[in-house]
């Protein structure tokens, strides 16, 4: 995916409800499916936290394939680092991010790309 142009925002909340509460004020100010993702340090909640708030994962058209392949065999934070660089951040904000993901707060990024 071509990242020229777009610009990514994130955002920390403290659980699950805030995150999809957020998808939502979200959607309301125009942001699409494609727009928003969800990240968690625990797989199963970021799936179930996806799916009520029909977010967007961070996949093979953000990562790359190599990307992809490479977090199978990647330790969660590893994994989670790469995800949010993925999507337009910086390794020092991918660090930042992580460590709060470790704490079980829930990542909303959200961005526009260009049409």
């Amino acid at each position: 995916m071509d990242s020229i142009g777009t610009q990514a925002y994130a955002k920390l909340l403290e659980n699950g409800v805030q995150a999809i509460e957020e998808v939502n004020r979200l959607r309301s100010s125009g942001y699409t499916r494609d727009d928003l993702y969800v990240i968690s340090h625990d797989e199963d909640r970021e799936g179930r936290i996806v799916d009520a708030a029909d977010t967007n994962e961070v996949g093979l058209s953000e990562e790359g394939l190599f990307g992809a392949i490479a977090n199978l065999f990647r330790s969660r934070g590893d994994a989670l680092r790469h995800k949010i660089t993925s999507l337009g951040f910086s390794a020092a904000e991918a660090a930042f991010y992580e460590k709060e993901l470790d704490s079980g707060k829930v990542l909303v990024i959200f961005r526009k790309n260009p049409k």
